[in-house]
């Protein structure tokens, strides 16, 4: 997975949507110790520099170098690049003990994973019974009806370039094997819908566009997804200069939930 974004690994740290603080104030009521957190996926750190604010420590990890290389540095975060396959040795060297983690978050990256290796890993270094795994996804973007129409046309037109996993995303984690049990105040496990707003201008919208692994695939068959005359059509529904800048709404889905006496398959 990760050779997919290695890339655009630049373009992927300018444009990737921050969460809002919405999100983080709901995962972290629900852990009543603020010491650890081990945040997967990690990418260049859009969620664990928030993270450390809460937290007095931060283990990110992430398989890809080219990512970790424009990771946002803080005191209390250590950057740490693991194998694909974490073995369990791996895991107790690399990231934390046995039961030691108070939060574990993965933004963006779970619908990679190896599901069944993964939960293994969250049930080992949890802390129980009130540790908690928060996993969130953000779907596509949106503008307003006059940019969204072409939008959608773009992204129906980039779907044979999609890894099979982007699915779930499209399916708002909703069809993602979650077998957790719900945090103290929940009745379910999610998805708890968040909404992420950005002031873009056109080229970072592009920019955004062309940070997709699936443009990058496209690319290498030589098929340029934002051809000349799909640009053109965004430009006047943008309002025929690039340079005003719009809101960006990016609609966030969060699951969330803890090791219950089972552990998860």
């Amino acid at each position: 997975m990760a050779d997919l974004f290695d890339k655009q690994a630049k373009e992927y740290s300018m444009t990737r949507p921050t969460y809002p603080d919405e999100l983080y104030e709901f995962i972290t009521s629900k852990t009543p110790n603020h010491d650890l957190v081990w945040d997967v996926g990690t990418g260049s750190g859009q969620a664990a520099v928030r993270l450390s604010e809460i937290y007095k420590k931060v283990i990110a990890t992430d398989t890809s170098s080219q990512q970790l290389a424009f990771s946002i540095k803080n005191q209390n975060i250590r950057y740490q690049q693991t194998s694909t396959n974490m073995s369990k040795s791996e895991l107790e060297r690399d990231v934390a003990k046995q039961e030691t983690v108070d939060l574990i978050t993965v933004a963006q990256a779970l619908h990679w994973f190896d599901l069944t290796t993964f939960y293994q890993h969250v049930t080992w270094v949890l802390r129980k019974p009130h540790g908690v795994l928060a996993v969130w996804c953000y779907t596509t973007p949106e503008v307003d009806d006059n940019v969204d129409a072409i939008f959608q046309l773009l992204y129906k037109e980039s779907a044979p370039y999609w890894d099979p996993a982007r699915k779930l995303i499209d399916d708002k984690y909703e069809s993602i094997h979650f077998p957790f049990q719900p945090v103290e105040g929940m009745d379910h496990t999610g998805p708890f819908r968040f909404v992420r707003k950005r002031l873009m201008d056109l080229d970072m919208y592009f920019t955004y566009i062309r940070s997709w692994s699936a443009y990058q695939t496209a690319r290498s068959k030589n098929v340029e997804l934002l051809r000349e005359e799909l640009v053109d059509e965004f430009k006047r529904a943008w309002g025929g200069s690039g340079i005003i800048r719009k809101e960006v709404r990016y609609p966030i889905y969060l699951m969330m939930g803890r090791v219950g006496d089972e552990v998860p398959k």
